[in-house]
């Protein structure tokens, strides 16, 4: 057989296949263009579990909110042009902020504790989701918590903690900072700046008191579990260290709430912060130890999944290092 014989019988095959396929040219194109994905929605990542020693640790999105006008919650005491360089530095909008909200569940083996409750019903959808879906979607039921523990009362912390008029974790013990409690639950405090906050202790915190174990700083509130005091926020702000076979992570609620705008600039007052000079010098204060000791922390407002690490820079500041995998090998 030649070479030209070869050539001839390969065209003729082609041309037979060629026209085998024809009919179904056609539905081929249309199948290709129907096989375009979608648009998907906007979404986020509901929880984020790792292990402490015998524990595990898991971290839970309640949702965000986005708000207008950024120094008008973090750098108060900052000029304008200080706060913009910092932000666009950042690479973060001037214009725009977007607060997170983190609770925190540790399943210590004998007892699954949550860390502040979520914002509830209040700000439903944008917030509020630890009682509306991500508690189950981290494979947790509300009646299977048996502590709650609260950092402090501001109202993104305590709101979760009825639903419907009723406790959300109806078999759970609740632990507070003693001074946080005497504070909102004071008769005074029902009128004026501190009226809100107030008000929603008396439904959503006082129903609970005869559950209610109040705690100081040094206090155990479990089993590897201390109360650390963080005052200034509010008066008696409470941050947590979690220990378990040798590891540690400190629940630090709403010491610093911004990687860019607190932690990188803990003189910068936050509007939030009842008393600001107590604030900024709980603020270094936990700082500086966290970056000493090297141990992660998660903190409430924190980019979720809210879990990092404290590096001190060469100028004697504070930057903050987002988890990654450290927790996982």
């Amino acid at each position: 057989m030649t070479n030209s014989d070869i050539s001839r019988r390969n065209i003729l095959a082609g041309a037979a296949i060629a026209t085998a396929a024809a009919p179904f040219a056609g539905s081929l194109a249309v199948s290709k263009a129907s096989a375009k994905a979608p648009m998907a929605k906007v979404d986020h990542p509901t929880h984020r579990r790792f292990k402490l020693g015998e524990f595990d640790v898991t971290t839970i999105n309640d949702g965000a909110i986005s708000l207008e006008n950024p120094q008008g919650i973090f750098g108060t005491n900052a000029s304008k042009e200080d706060f913009e360089a910092q932000a666009k530095a950042s690479f973060l909008p001037t214009d725009k902020l977007q607060i997170s909200f983190t609770p925190v569940i540790i399943n210590t083996g004998s007892e699954l504790v949550l860390f502040d409750t979520g914002n509830g019903e209040a700000r439903m959808p944008a917030a509020g989701q630890l009682i509306h879906s991500t508690l189950k979607a981290a494979g947790y039921t509300p009646d299977q918590v048996d502590k709650v523990v609260i950092t402090h009362y501001h109202p993104d912390h305590i709101g979760g903690l009825m639903m419907g008029g009723k406790p959300t974790f109806a078999n759970a013990a609740y632990v507070a900072s003693a001074t946080e409690h005497d504070f909102w639950s004071a008769p005074d405090r029902m009128s004026g700046g501190t009226e809100r906050v107030a008000k929603l202790t008396a439904s959503n915190v006082s129903p609970l008191a005869e559950k209610m174990t109040f705690v100081k700083d040094g206090d155990d509130v479990a089993s590897g579990i201390r109360a650390m005091s963080a005052n200034g926020h509010t008066p008696g702000h409470t941050a947590y260290s979690i220990e378990s076979g040798g590891k540690r992570i400190i629940v630090a609620g709403d010491f610093a709430n911004q990687p860019a705008l607190s932690i990188a600039k803990p003189d910068w007052h936050v509007k939030f912060d009842m008393d600001k000079d107590a604030a900024v010098a709980t603020r270094k204060k936990m700082l500086d130890m966290l970056a000493a000791d090297r141990v992660p922390f998660t903190s409430y407002h924190m980019p979720f999944p809210a879990v990092g690490y404290i590096d001190k820079t060469a100028d004697g500041g504070y930057h903050y290092v987002p988890v990654s995998y450290q927790l996982d090998v």
